[in-house]
């Protein structure tokens, strides 16, 4: 066996410039094919270019508009008050509470009391911190208002007050 000759050298050789094997002038041609080859990547490139400006400028879309269409689902028009949300809430949880007790009756236990299980899951729990930050800002509301000469609110009445305005958010 000879030496290895890949078949990607031409003249066979390795080391050898491709057009050495051949003669003169079609290393020439391989020369102008080069130059000309580099002209149309470049002239592509820039048409390319080019038309995807275009095609940007065309399209008109922000990037919010991309991605929607009309199967995209990402507004709820009909979307419940609060007060249909909080009784939606309680039935499903009365349903589940209903279910826990079929089961316990199976199991032979006895059954809880569905609305006084539902009225204690529901309320909202209410940290002792929470509390006396709220007492806090009830006396320095009646501190305020008896600078101004008005008259004191009831303390603990206003607690309970503002403990029922936190429960709606």
């Amino acid at each position: 066996m000879g030496p290895f000759r890949p078949a990607s050298v031409p003249g066979g050789r390795i080391g050898e410039p491709p057009c050495a094997a051949t003669s003169g002038r079609s290393c020439a041609t391989l020369g102008a094919v080069h130059s000309a080859f580099n002209i149309v990547i470049w002239v592509v490139s820039l048409l390319a270019l080019v038309i995807a400006f275009g095609a940007l400028i065309a399209s008109r879309k922000t990037w919010e508009d991309f991605g929607k269409g009309q199967f995209v689902m990402d507004h709820d028009e009909s979307r419940p008050s609060a007060g249909a949300a909080v009784a939606e809430r309680d039935e499903e949880i009365r349903q589940l509470l209903q279910a826990r007790n079929e089961r316990r009756a199976r199991r032979g236990e006895a059954p809880i009391d569905v609305d006084s299980e539902l009225s204690r899951l529901t309320t909202p729990a209410l940290d002792p911190a929470l509390r006396e930050e709220i007492r806090q800002l009830v006396e320095a509301r009646n501190h305020r208002r008896m600078r101004a000469g008005k008259p004191p609110l009831d303390v603990e009445a206003e607690i309970e007050r503002e403990i029922a305005a936190l429960g709606g958010l």
